[in-house]
């Protein structure tokens, strides 16, 4: 039998996996029960009504988390010459073209999204196989293939995240940190649920959020009654 550490117990001693929480009583909550040394990432499972293998049911898009996430992106521009200026000016830390593809092709991923423009996703295609299991190909549903390549930057850094739903039809997705007040948290939150519910497939029939769990960095999740966020 696994022997549960002392610190496991008393976070599910704070903890009835039983219940369904509140949102707002969720994200103070996660912040309780958080035991690491460093400032670990909340994030928010949802549990979506829809079946990933069929096209029209796919649930995927971008959100602007009013509080951010509380991350440093690392952010990688592809773009032509003419761009370089107005993508370092917004704040990107790595901008080029060929060399970088050189450097992607053999190996270096050390980004956390890539911008590029329309003009140049002829070369930037050929990396699909090395970007796309990683998600870090650039797609214009995301917004990460246009030619406002600094307005993209701004927006990356200052919180906007892309979602996708997995194919057990779950959007996984980071929320904050639990340095952060529990109302950021919950605006955060909120701001991801609602942009889901408006994204909901015209084809999906009976309920649409199934479930929405919170947890941080190594804690139990905690289970949110899915009505407190679809009122």
């Amino acid at each position: 039998m696994k022997r549960i550490s002392k610190k496991r117990k008393e976070v599910l001693a704070k903890v009835d996996l039983a219940k369904a929480y509140s949102l707002g009583e969720a994200c103070n909550l996660v912040k309780e029960v958080s035991t690491t040394k460093f400032d670990a990432s909340v994030d928010i499972c949802v549990r979506l009504g829809v079946d990933p293998r069929k096209a029209n049911q796919m649930v995927r898009g971008t959100v602007s988390l009013p509080h951010g996430t509380g991350k440093d992106v690392r952010v990688l521009v592809l773009c032509t010459p003419d761009k370089e200026a107005e993508a370092v000016a917004a704040g990107a830390d790595f901008v080029g073209l060929d060399d970088y593809i050189e450097k992607i092709k053999g190996g270096w991923t050390d980004v956390d999204v890539i911008i590029t423009m329309p003009s140049v996703m002829g070369k930037v295609g050929a990396l699909g196989r090395i970007l796309g299991p990683r998600s870090l190909m650039p797609n214009p549903k995301t917004g990460t293939v246009t030619m406002e390549v600094g307005k993209a930057v701004e927006e990356v850094k200052a919180g906007k995240i892309d979602f996708k739903v997995d194919k057990y039809g779950i959007i996984h997705s980071s929320v904050g940190k639990v340095s952060f007040e529990g109302d950021k948290i919950r605006e955060n939150s909120m701001e991801l649920i609602q942009t889901l519910i408006k994204m909901k497939p015209s084809s999906a029939k009976g309920t649409y959020i199934k479930s929405v769990f919170l947890s941080s960095t190594m804690s139990p999740g905690i289970q949110i009654d899915t009505k407190s966020v679809v009122a």
